[in-house]
């Protein structure tokens, strides 16, 4: 992801975000499953889904650490 993207991630609600994690650790499972059964030709993909997957939970945290300290965010 890019800077833009990042601050796009931010710029989300709670439940957007944590809709896109879901969406994201799927996609992870499934790239998972398909490297093992030996589908999956772009090996660089997994990596890019287990990025994307920490930058989403980051944005969570930030938002939870922000709204613990100053109330509903």
């Amino acid at each position: 992801m890019k800077r833009n993207d990042l601050r796009a991630l931010r710029e989300l609600t709670m439940a957007e975000l944590e809709k896109r994690a879901r969406e994201t650790k799927e996609e992870l499972f499934n790239l998972r499953f398909a490297l093992r059964t030996g589908h999956l030709s772009d090996f660089s993909r997994v990596k890019l889904a287990r990025r994307t997957y920490a930058q989403i939970q980051t944005a969570i945290s930030e938002k939870k650490i922000a709204e613990a300290r100053h109330g509903a965010a």
